[in-house]
């Protein structure tokens, strides 16, 4: 998930994750004050009109950028969501439900297949892996666990940090201890909880924090409906159904990249320092696509195979 073509909005986005990150550094959480975060990787808002496919161009393909010590992609990605603060007892479009069971049907479908065309452990600017190195995987089953943190009430508006903090946090809570080379941890903040800037610059975002684990990936995953059509509320879908289309378009573009760009800007981007979802997002080709027994709306990933937006692979 990255900047755009056109060079004015390469600026606007550079300006919201510069402006992401410098809340930051005004407000790191107790107790994990040390740590470094990188700069957020954001999606960005639906401005009204679907973008158009990318003309297929060698040159627009995504380049591998060398890894974080060593690590680009998820060899073996496991999602571990928490849904934070006391706030989520009130949950009016079933966000919960609906991120779990989009997270337990995405793992092995076609649609998530291409990224199993990148990997690490090659030179910096490949763009074509073969079969060298070690390949990002789309195992079944992705979903490693999910945690209510309900004990006391999330910030109502966090901060970079306090997000950063949450997913270490969420670290600790799981056992086994996820292995922080190969997961991503969702940050998931409740009905008018978002961080500022939710729904006016971005959907969403994921990043990477150091911590007493190494590196970790995590996602900061806001409540989407709050945030209507701006983030993708029907979408693909007319009527009542289609209010919730956003959740999984937004988690499927943050999911995907993190997969593909484990630690921010470690993985696959393009010259724009765009990444595999940033490239289709918003796409006229977003469409219901069936998974794990269910249809969930998502939008097209680029693929370096094909130079273009892929439903499939």
């Amino acid at each position: 998930m990255r900047r755009r073509y056109l060079c004015g909005v390469l600026v606007g986005v550079l300006a919201i994750a510069a402006a992401v990150s410098a809340a930051a550094g005004r407000s790191a959480s107790v107790g994990h004050s040390s740590t470094k975060l990188a700069k957020p990787s954001v999606m960005r808002v639906f401005k009204g009109k679907s973008s158009k496919p990318a003309r297929p161009r060698r040159t627009n393909n995504l380049s591998y950028r060398g890894g974080v010590g060593g690590i680009g992609v998820e060899t073996a990605p496991r999602v571990y969501v928490v849904f934070w603060g006391s706030q989520w007892s009130s949950d009016p479009s079933g966000e919960k439900t609906i991120v779990q069971n989009f997270l337990n049907a995405v793992g092995g479908s076609p649609w998530l297949n291409s990224v199993t065309q990148y990997c690490q452990g090659v030179p910096v600017g490949t763009t074509n892996c073969g079969s060298s190195g070690q390949h990002a995987t789309n195992p079944s089953g992705i979903l490693g666990g999910t945690w209510s943190d309900n004990g006391s009430a999330a910030p109502q508006h966090p901060t970079q940090s306090q997000l950063a903090g949450e997913a270490i946090n969420a670290m600790a809570h799981f056992s086994p201890t996820p292995n922080h080379n190969t997961a991503q941890i969702v940050v998931a903040t409740s009905h008018n909880n978002n961080m500022s800037g939710f729904g006016t610059q971005w959907c969403a975002w994921h990043s990477s924090t150091s911590s007493s684990y190494g590196n970790v990936a995590y996602t900061n995953l806001p409540y989407m409906t709050d945030a209507g059509a701006s983030c993708g509320a029907n979408f693909v879908n007319p009527g009542p159904p289609g209010l919730t289309d956003g959740i999984s378009i937004v988690e499927g573009h943050e999911l995907a990249e993190t997969i593909t760009d484990q630690f921010p800007n470690g993985g696959w981007l393009d010259g724009s320092g765009e990444e595999n979802g940033d490239k289709c997002a918003w796409s006229a080709a977003t469409s219901n696509q069936n998974m794990g027994g269910g249809s969930f709306p998502v939008q097209p990933l680029w693929s370096n195979a094909s130079s273009g937006c892929v439903l499939s692979y």
